[in-house]
């Protein structure tokens, strides 16, 4: 992507974020305006340029999720899952399937007999309905992605726009959480996750997509040839983008997004040459002091609560018991739930319901692989190792995707603090299976062949 060209994109969605936040109901007209343009440009597409503007489409969608569900931007919660199926789907239309993505065609046949025993179990047309809605949609959104992914070819320049394409819509929640909550001390009393700093939304959903935001920048940063203004405006807008994510109070995002670029950096810094080498210890400089920096602000802004909370401390510094929030405990209850009914589970959507009945506590599930195990038993575990075991299997055939680890973390970290309550995990994982062309010559890219 031309350096003006992103700098246009970047002013038009800092924009865009302050236009929501003054006319709420533009967000909506924006989701059928982009789903729709976006739709018809995929259909136009031919060759590897569909491959190039399905995952383009997707990653988009897939950043402006959490937005557009804070601001009421879709006909229904889902919608985005369904839009990433269906461009997948058209993608897969095209007759390019690859005969061993057949796995994750297994994959989401695992998942069937579990529909059937919640069937016989409580009321078709509302609860079933809504359990497919909430609890199989990532699970199949993630299967069909997989499928239309596996082994698809993409320049090294076309993955880094599909990154930018994740970033775009984030740039405007990230003005509009600044026009929500100018003040953040204002609205910081505990070290609970904070709703009025995540714009009214949850902080976990908040944090998790501003966390992939996070690696999408610091990726660009750390590869960009560009001079030192274009670096230094990609570090302020990373500043801005984690400093909003840290005081939603909610640290499996934010982590996930360190994680991830901790992985980037480890083995880019291994494919490198000694110049390019040089570079990036050159560039951690910068990079460890607007991190530095925004934590220290952070810090200011919520008088010191976000350290107690990454600390696991409440607001008088105690620590508490429970580091995981009370998702240890969801977690026993779904190991529990799959030892009554280890062979078919207790049916999608059981867990819930079962959990308000035996404790009169409504909370859904964090953790996807507590879940799976629960609702779809013994088939979930086999379904579960067909997404944790063949990713790994293609990087041992295929290690030219560099964002590999970083891919496959977030995945893994994000189902386990979050479960799949947004497209992203689900599209993220699609992204390990890729094969990356090399368009640019290595050596200009620092890299070199191992």
């Amino acid at each position: 992507m031309k350096l003006n060209l992103y700098y246009k994109l970047l002013i038009f969605h800092m924009f865009f974020g302050v236009m929501v936040f003054a006319v709420k109901p533009l967000a909506l007209v924006y989701f059928v305006f982009i789903s729709t343009f976006l739709g018809i440009k995929i259909l136009r597409a031919s060759g590897n340029k569909k491959v190039f503007y399905v995952l383009f489409s997707c990653a988009y969608i897939v950043g402006a999720e959490v937005f557009l569900r804070m601001n009421n931007g879709t006909f229904f919660y889902e919608a985005s899952k369904y839009l990433v199926i269906l461009y997948s789907l058209i993608g897969l239309s095209s007759g390019n399937f690859n005969n061993k993505a057949i796995l994750y065609v297994l994959y989401i046949i695992l998942l069937i007999p579990s529909v059937f025993v919640a069937v016989s179990q409580m009321g078709f047309e509302t609860n079933i309905r809504k359990a497919i809605a909430f609890n199989l949609s990532g699970p199949i959104c993630l299967g069909i992605v997989a499928m239309y992914c596996y082994q698809k070819t993409v320049s090294f320049t076309q993955l880094k726009i599909i990154l930018v394409g994740f970033l775009l819509p984030l740039i405007s929640m990230t003005v509009y959480l600044f026009l929500y909550t100018p003040d953040v001390g204002a609205f910081v009393t505990s070290t609970a996750s904070n709703f009025a700093t995540s714009g009214g939304f949850g902080p976990n959903q908040v944090a998790t997509v501003l966390g992939l935001g996070m690696f999408a920048l610091a990726s660009r940063f750390f590869m960009s040839k560009e001079g030192i203004i274009p670096k230094l405006i990609d570090l302020f807008v990373l500043g801005l983008i984690g400093f909003r994510a840290i005081v939603t109070f909610s640290r499996g995002g934010v982590i996930t997004g360190v994680v991830m670029i901790l992985a980037f950096l480890l083995f880019y810094y291994m494919k490198v040459n000694m110049k390019r080498k040089f570079h990036i210890k050159g560039a951690l400089l910068f990079f460890l002091g607007i991190v530095l920096f925004t934590w220290i602000y952070s810090s200011t802004q919520t008088s010191g609560m976000i350290d107690k909370r990454y600390a696991n401390q409440d607001a008088a510094g105690r620590t508490k018991e429970d580091v995981t929030t009370g998702r240890a405990e969801l977690l026993f209850f779904e190991l529990n739930a799959f030892s009554n009914n280890p062979l078919f589970g207790i049916g999608v959507g059981k867990v819930k319901e079962i959990r308000f009945n035996e404790t009169g506590v409504i909370a859904a599930s964090h953790n996807e692989i507590g879940r799976i195990i629960a609702e779809h038993g013994s088939l979930g575990i086999l379904a579960f190792l067909i997404l944790l075991i063949n990713p790994l299997i293609f990087r041992i055939r295929n290690r030219s995707n560099i964002f590999f680890f970083s891919f496959y973390i977030f995945w893994i970290l994000t189902i386990n603090h979050s479960a799949m309550r947004i497209a992203a995990p689900a599209f993220v994982y699609g992204l390990t299976l890729l094969n990356i062309k090399y368009d640019i010559p290595r050596r200009k890219l620092g890299l070199v062949k191992k």
